[in-house]
């Protein structure tokens, strides 16, 4: 098959293009011949830190991407060959994702796309919209609940906004400009509101009473204002702080509110919660209840230039790799 690797950390420039052998599933896997490869900055960062390299030589990148089962191993029904699929975590703790041609992964990881759903909407899911989905529903139902989601045309963040409306949740969402608190309210979103210094008062106007959940896409820089506009026993739910990895905590004022502070990784989330997010974000887009924003697309022989686009912060939404 045709694959993209690597076997050293660094820029993109450490990726190779060339053959490798198809890869056989083992029992209670499926390989999927994929369509469409799904990069998201998760991918770039393992390649750059070499995460994994010292338990793989070579590891082919990405975790999300869409195709056909076609082919199964011990233990899985054969029924599933030819079934389309989306793919979440190929590259889990495992050495070969999606950038390639076939991916083996774990039965349940392959998630039937429902008919009329193409393999770009399934090469969009994976890795953004599960934790879009753990961030709200890991401690409850948000039914008739105030959500706040910070960053909420970004990857996750967009898959935040429209999951919480599906499930009955009013949605405030913050953006950095008015074309973005736009693109936030046409998801679904019933209030807009800009994000940085003026987050905490045009939260306070959205939301007099407060909030009871935040998706947060900023834990370090946000803590202190989120924490004022918590309501008691509420969750804070984050999946990143990239310009503040060591945040300093309002502690007393949590505590005194009895906040809920929610880590996320998905990875090693509970398999039940994964087959949750699996059924319920395959329902909502069955109900027409997502909708993706494809940005760039790149064929596999340029992966390098399509992570090197994404460092550079050029890609705005998904971006999708064309693999046949």
């Amino acid at each position: 098959m045709r694959a993209v690797w690597y076997e050293a950390k660094g820029t993109p420039e450490v990726l190779t293009i060339g053959e490798m052998p198809d890869p056989i599933p083992a029992a209670g896997e499926v390989r999927v011949r994929l369509a469409v490869s799904g990069v998201n900055p998760t991918d770039s960062k393992r390649r750059s830190n070499g995460r994994e390299l010292d338990r793989f030589a070579r590891i082919i990148p990405h975790q999300d991407g869409a195709g056909a089962i076609d082919k199964v191993g011990e233990g899985v029904d054969p029924s599933r060959i030819g079934q389309r699929v989306w793919v979440f975590a190929a590259q889990a703790k495992r050495p070969f994702g999606t950038a390639a041609h076939f991916t083996c992964v774990p039965a349940d990881y392959a998630i039937a796309l429902p008919d009329g759903i193409g393999f770009d909407d399934g090469a969009c899911l994976g890795v953004p919209a599960v934790t879009a989905h753990r961030s709200l529903f890991a401690d409850g139902d948000i039914s008739g609940k105030t959500v706040l989601v910070t960053g909420a045309t970004g990857r996750v963040g967009r898959y935040a906004v429209q999951l919480a409306k599906w499930a009955g949740a009013r949605v405030i969402a913050t953006a950095s400009t008015p074309e973005k608190r736009a693109e936030a309210e046409a998801l679904g979103a019933d209030v807009a509101i800009p994000h940085g210094k003026e987050l905490l008062e045009a939260a306070k106007q959205a939301a007099p009473k407060g909030v009871d959940h935040v998706v947060e896409v900023a834990f370090g820089t946000n803590i202190e204002a989120v924490t004022v506009l918590m309501r008691p026993n509420g969750t804070i739910a984050t999946y990143a702080s990239d310009s503040m990895p060591a945040p300093v905590l309002p502690f007393h004022l949590l505590m005194y509110k009895n906040t809920n502070i929610r880590m996320v990784a998905i990875f090693d989330m509970p398999e039940a919660a994964k087959r949750q997010a699996f059924a319920d974000i395959t329902r909502c887009l069955t109900e027409g209840g997502l909708k993706h924003r494809i940005d760039r697309r790149f064929p596999l022989e340029q992966v390098p230039a399509a992570h090197a686009a994404l460092e550079a912060g050029e890609i705005q939404g998904s971006l999708l790799i064309d693999i046949a």
